[in-house]
């Protein structure tokens, strides 16, 4: 049996949507008639993943995605499930009625059916690459491999969790300097492009000669109105083209290399990522993977491309002979303290929980860097706004104060 999504109208003519377990499209649309439902659509859920380099996708390859929270409670549900000797389909039945969204019920439903068809459950969630990342199909096949299927997803869950909270803590620390620096943008350019004209307008036809701090404010002004389509419309096609030429290999390895090579954003990004290879290997490695498919899963995870090469040219020295922490430092991408302690946990056959310790310092390194960051970023961008704020004030007053000063 298979999954199939349906769409179908009653006899009230309200669409209703849901999802079929038959062998076949056309018995799903039997099995509609006979509720009394005119069918409109029945598509399958479960095609297979789209081959490297493919140009056409299948339809299960880009719906179906599941978020971090909606993935990590998925595992949590299904290791408690698995760990209380429920059989794989009744705990996926379980699953499917407790989803709370149509798309993760239409992943699970296609799960089901290709479990029900003899597939293992990894081989199953291949066909949904989109909701179940490299990672999690390769855990859940050394899970299901080893017998300890329901600790796995324990940990995978606990591993979701954190990149969950992680991410919104840098993500809440810097969204206050984001708003800061969009409203004084905006204050700014409202201010040269409305305020200014109306008020500096009043002396341009007087026989005064205005200070040298008006006039060049006047002639920003004119020049902010003459040509604010202009940057507006070049702002949006350079977004567009900097986002079409990051799609290309070449252009994104060079962008992520020179990235790494400012003094604050570069060590950022290599500290996150960093983090982020170190607790998946780590979370590889402690559930039995060996460390070669370790480390091609790991590398998915790298979103900077030369560290992401670093992983694989690190993989091919392993499979040469190499040690692990070795051939990471023959790459010179990774923090040392990563590399000293993957040596560490080489020498004393606990690489897992060496690289675990690797991860969580990478963590509170990350958070440091973030918070000393914008610490120091939110009194420099107030300042700097207060300056230009103060310019614009000056530059209107000034002609006022030269008024009263003739006047008396």
């Amino acid at each position: 049996m298979a999954g199939f999504r349906f769409e179908a109208l009653d006899a009230d003519g309200r669409l209703q949507r849901g999802v079929l377990e038959v062998d076949s499209a056309r018995q799903a649309r039997l099995l509609l008639r006979e509720r009394g439902l005119w069918t409109l659509e029945v598509d399958a859920l479960a095609h297979p993943a789209p081959r490297a380099g493919a140009g056409l996708r299948s339809r299960s390859s880009w719906r179906g995605g599941l978020s971090a929270s909606q993935l990590s409670l998925l595992m949590r549900q299904f290791a408690t499930l698995v760990g209380a000797n429920l059989t794989m389909e009744h705990a996926l039945d379980a699953l499917i009625d407790q989803a709370d969204t149509q798309a993760a019920r239409e992943v699970l439903a296609g799960v089901r059916g290709e479990v029900l068809a003899g597939q293992s459950l990894a081989r199953a969630m291949e066909r949904f690459p989109r909701a179940f990342p490299e990672m999690y199909r390769t855990l859940v096949g050394a899970g299901e491999q080893s017998g300890q299927l329901p600790q796995v997803m324990m940990r995978l869950a606990d591993y979701a969790e954190q990149r969950q909270a992680l991410r919104n803590k840098v993500g809440l620390v810097l969204i206050y300097p984001f708003i800061v620096t969009a409203v004084a943008a905006i204050v700014i350019v409202v201010l040269l492009t409305y305020v200014v004209p109306q008020v500096v307008g009043v002396f341009q036809h007087s026989n005064q000669t205005l200070p040298f701090l008006t006039r060049a404010l006047i002639a920003v002004s004119d020049f902010m109105n003459a040509t604010i389509h202009y940057w507006l419309a070049g702002l949006a096609a350079a977004g567009a083209l900097f986002y079409s030429a990051l799609r290309r290999p070449t252009f994104r390895h060079r962008f992520d290399a020179l990235v790494l090579r400012l003094p604050v954003a570069g060590a950022l990004v290599r500290a996150t990522n960093a983090a982020r290879f170190a607790s998946t290997l780590a979370i590889l490695v402690q559930s039995g993977v060996p460390v070669l498919a370790a480390l091609r899963a790991a590398a998915g995870v790298v979103s900077n491309l030369p560290m992401r090469r670093a992983v694989e040219q690190t993989e091919r020295m392993l499979a040469e002979g190499g040690g692990l922490s070795r051939s990471l430092a023959r790459t010179r991408m990774f923090p040392p303290l990563l590399v000293h302690l993957a040596a560490s946990g080489e020498a004393s056959g606990d690489l897992g929980g060496m690289l675990e310790r690797a991860a969580a310092s990478q963590n509170r390194e990350l958070e440091h860097r973030v918070a000393v960051l914008t610490s120091l970023f939110e009194p420099l961008l107030i300042l700097g706004m207060g300056a230009v704020v103060l310019l614009i004030v000056l530059a209107t007053l000034l002609p006022i104060i030269e008024l009263n000063q003739l006047v008396r």
